[in-house]
């Protein structure tokens, strides 16, 4: 456990100043914004920056940044969908065979249907608490995504790399909900890690952002080369916004998994809620794998209340929750995600936990429930 403590911080070091150490006299901290579709480029075309979609400066501010915290060479893309898209076109090919969580984020599903599968890619659909039991010796690809989202159940990352490698397939992790520092996929064995990096990576709820990290050059290869023959290229400011966010990621995960907690067991103990899906408490039947590969159980919490009414009641009438869809922010925000499709109760809402002063959002929270 010390060592995976070192590592983290070691990272995070590495993280905060990605940049910094390679600064000469007079540059800027922060990385510039650069607006530029042409370059200079006489003579042989061979260089850096040939074509603005090619590369930017900015990008690779924030893909060092990130590829820190990763510890593996990271490409970054102008949304998680994006960066899903990419890792999918890297690793697979026509007639290959996926395994992909039932209960994960159900886009990921929804392009798998409507785009992939006409490549005669076959999808086999499995709930992420069935995984680890699952046969996985059949597939290309192995998908994962855990905590998964809006659920919450987990599975044992290193023990399903190691019998999917051990077939010859690959592993990508979806670590949007968990991000690189409370859960280091690659170093559980994940070939892959995709993540939504307008979630808690930026932090801000201003930015559409996410990346590709893979520690296997071939593999992050074809993912550049998917971005630039694709097209499918981060804006400058975006990715100056997702860099200035990720500069605060340890604080802002300290308060908000530190107030999910305290949340997390007001909830298990209050009348007005009938259950609790939180993997940091210790009878959620995510708490075991949860503990094992993750630094903290995570800011985002799963409540189930009698039915969709009152769900509504909490999330509306809640002065410390905004109202809305995605997670990850510096406000609480919560919904109800029945409205979506996903497969849980209609009373189920999924509360991502903010950094608000912790007395006072325990206490609005509080008063809330007691109304309901």
């Amino acid at each position: 456990m010390r060592k995976d403590i070192e590592a983290r911080n070691r990272r995070m070091m590495e993280m905060l100043h990605a940049r910094a150490a390679k600064l000469t006299r007079g540059e800027s901290l922060t990385p510039p914004i650069v607006n530029a579709a042409k370059y200079a480029l006489p003579g042989d075309p061979e260089h850096a920056f040939p074509y603005g979609r090619f590369d930017n400066p900015t990008w690779q501010s924030v893909e060092a940044a990130i590829g820190a915290l990763e510890d593996a060479e990271t490409v970054c893309f102008p949304s998680g969908m994006a960066a899903v898209t990419a890792a999918i076109m890297a690793a697979l090919k026509p007639k290959a065979k996926v395994l992909l969580p039932s209960d994960g984020y159900y886009t990921v599903r929804v392009l798998m249907d409507e785009f992939f599968r006409q490549h005669d890619i076959e999808v086999t659909e499995v709930a992420t608490a069935d995984m680890d039991r699952h046969d996985v010796s059949a597939y290309d690809l192995v998908w994962l995504e855990t905590p998964s989202n809006p659920g919450l159940d987990t599975c044992d990352i290193a023990a399903i790399a190691e019998r999917t490698h051990a077939a010859g397939g690959l592993v990508c992790v979806d670590n949007t909900t968990a991000t690189p520092l409370l859960q280091p996929t690659l170093d559980l064995g994940a070939d892959l890690t995709v993540s939504s990096d307008t979630k808690a990576l930026a932090g801000h709820s201003d930015v559409l952002f996410g990346h590709v990290s893979a520690r296997n050059g071939d593999l992050i290869e074809r993912v550049r080369q998917w971005r630039k023959l694709s097209g499918s290229t981060p804006g400058p400011a975006e990715a100056y916004l997702a860099y200035r966010g990720l500069m605060t990621l340890e604080v802002r995960l300290e308060r908000m998994c530190a107030n999910a907690m305290a949340l997390a067991n007001l909830f298990y103990t209050h009348p007005a809620v009938q259950a609790v899906r939180f993997p940091g408490l210790a009878d959620d039947p995510s708490y075991a794998t949860a503990t094992k590969q993750m630094a903290q159980p995570g800011f985002v919490i799963g409540l189930s209340f009698a039915d969709k009414a009152i769900a509504e009641r909490f999330i509306s009438e809640c002065p410390a929750i905004f109202a809305a869809t995605s997670f990850g922010g510096v406000q609480t925000s919560g919904e109800r995600r029945a409205r979506w499709g996903d497969d849980v109760a209609e009373g189920y809402v999924r509360l991502s936990v903010g950094c608000e002063p912790h007395d006072a959002l325990m206490s609005a929270i509080s008063e809330t429930l007691d109304t309901l």
